[in-house]
């Protein structure tokens, strides 16, 4: 419900309504600033009501570009997330939206150029016609008052001009241009398809921000919009002489008579975006001496369906359940950075990862480790821990596709802390389910379950762990398998004691079984996979949660990784 959400997100809430609040007020005060302030009398002569529709969205721009790159300050938020160790857990987890608020400030900046462009295509039509017409219309006059030698108002001077020639010719046409470009393709580049798919396209293009602030600073330096000095203002006010202008005799004595003066709007957009490029580039050398630190590859596994595990040390590398590191192999890219989660528990003396192919670098860096083992460097662990787990009595813990590796994590370190009587750990029973359309790239992930099957039994725990392998998509090679082993006590497709289910769950039932079994518990249900699957889950919860407080009650907790 909202109320939950709200109670669950009420940094993420405050956040998002002052963003807003904020990008609101800025655009609505300088709309009515252009459109009514006394000293743009003359160019509102000119361009009518689209002079504010530019200026307000400009200033909403240099608002948003400030911001832009605050979330992708992965260090920074780190340090954040440190410092604010005492807040509570639902505050330093809300920092983990951070690329949430990263696409919705750039959606915000693609709308705003948009509009900023189109009123500036309406000005530059305008500016145009005005050069050109013939009439003694006051736009007509102010547009020829740089042939007495006096201040320009219009900047276009020649009869000659295009729009199209303007655009591509002048310091704010050009840049324009190039900054708009530059965000189209950031924009259009870093979806989530591309992102999957073609990581290395998502991630040269996305270095287009050096064009788009550098575009930015220099964009407003031209001044071409231009209103009426101050000094100007007093001599000739606007609003007493401007008919002076188009009806004037030839030899006026009239304190009217004079020529309005102008001058430029200063460019201000360096102002905005200068601490947060400072920011930024503390942060990325901050990256660079970080991933200087040597890693020392402990060990290297080729697992089934080209999946290769990495086991790595690195000196005062701390981690928690649930985080992940960024990897970077100069073999293969100097620049390219990629994000893996951590499979490895906090109580091992390693920790590791697992890769599997998926993209031109990942194959490429497979291919060297089967050669021979290369340099990589590490930068993190980011990420908030997902210690919640560990404080429910009884956790029901789903993980869809690619979304089981951080449960690898979770579920070693539950064996540890349980074997060392850790007190910090109240779970009694884990429920695990894995929803796959093949178990072929996760073949790791099954030996691991296997081991810890085994030794829960060896311990006399073997029903500490209870876990259901859903295979979504399977075909008929599976299928004839099952049929011919159908008897067996270990799983035909994983080898595993407990069945693999084919199909997808029926959430019902499962969750009627839990709450069979636990009528008293409060149950902590975790999901690490797909937003849809999170409805389903959300509100089997709600479902099977008892009203009253002394039974069963269900909690739903979904994981960003």
């Amino acid at each position: 419900t909202m109320g939950n959400w709200l109670v669950n997100h009420w940094f993420s809430a405050a956040v998002l309504a002052a963003w807003l609040g904020i990008n609101i007020f800025l655009f609505t005060y300088y709309f009515l600033f252009f459109d009514r302030d006394e000293r743009y009398f003359y160019t509102r002569a000119i361009l009518g009501s689209a002079l504010a529709w530019a200026r307000a969205s400009a200033k909403c721009l240099n608002f948003n570009s400030m911001l832009i790159l605050l979330p992708v300050c992965r260090n920074l938020l780190s340090f954040l997330r440190g410092t604010c160790s005492c807040c509570r857990r639902t505050l330093r987890k809300q920092l983990d939206h951070n690329l949430t608020f990263h696409k919705l400030v750039a959606y915000a900046l693609a709308l705003l150029t948009a509009v900023h462009t189109i009123a500036h295509l309406f000005n530059l039509e305008r500016y145009n016609q005005s050069q050109q017409a013939t009439d003694s219309s006051l736009p007509a006059v102010l547009s020829k008052m740089h042939l007495q030698g006096s201040e320009w108002l219009n900047p276009i001077h020649s009869n000659q001009t295009t729009v199209e020639y303007v655009a591509f010719t002048t310091i704010p046409g050009l840049t324009g241009v190039i900054i708009t470009l530059a965000l189209i393709l950031m924009v259009t580049s870093s979806t989530e398809f591309i992102r999957r798919n073609y990581f290395e396209l998502f991630w040269y293009t996305h270095h287009l921000f050096l064009v788009y602030f550098a575009g930015l600073v220099i964009h407003g330096i031209a001044g071409l919009v231009r209103g009426q000095t101050e000094q100007s203002m007093a001599e000739v006010p606007p609003y007493d002489c401007a008919e002076y202008l188009t009806q004037r005799e030839q030899n006026c004595t009239h304190s009217c008579c004079k020529d309005p003066e102008f001058g430029s709007i200063p460019a201000e957009s360096w102002k905005w975006v200068l601490a947060p490029i400072i920011l930024y580039v503390f942060e990325r050398l901050l990256r660079v001496w970080r991933a200087q630190q040597k890693v020392v590859i402990k060990k290297v596994v080729m697992h089934p369906a080209r999946v290769l595990e990495l086991q790595m040390q690195k000196k005062g590398f701390s981690m928690e359940v649930g985080q992940y590191i960024f990897v970077n192999c100069p073999a293969i890219s100097a620049l390219e950075w990629h994000p893996f989660t951590l499979t490895s528990a906090p109580e091992e003396d390693f920790f590791s990862i697992h890769i599997r192919a998926a993209g031109d670098w990942t194959e490429r860096l497979i291919n060297t480790f089967q050669l021979e083992t290369p340099r990589v460097e590490v930068d993190g662990p980011f990420g908030t821990a997902s210690e919640d787990v560990f404080q429910y009595e009884v956790a029901m813990l789903v993980g869809a596709g690619i979304g089981v590796t951080p449960f690898a994590s979770i579920l070693k370190s539950i064996w540890y802390k349980f074997q060392q009587g850790d007190q910090t750990l109240k779970t009694k029973k884990i429920y695990f389910y894995w929803l796959c359309r093949d178990t072929g790239a996760f073949a790791w992930f099954n030996d691991l379950l296997a081991s810890l099957e085994q030794k829960m039994a060896e311990s006399g725990k073997a029903d500490f762990l209870t876990y259901r392998l859903f295979l979504t998509g399977w075909d008929t090679s599976v299928a004839n398998n099952v049929a011919l082993h159908f008897d067996t006590a270990t799983d035909t497709v994983t080898g595993l004691r407990h069945k693999t289910i084919f199909g997808r769950p029926m959430w019902n039932t499962e969750f009627a079984a839990v709450a069979a079994a636990h009528p008293r518990s409060v149950v902590g249900v975790f999901l690490c996979g797909p937003q849809a699957l999170a409805k389903s889950l959300q509100k089997s919860c709600h479902q099977y949660s008892s009203l009253d407080p002394r039974k069963v009650k269900f909690y739903f907790n979904k994981e960003n990784f």
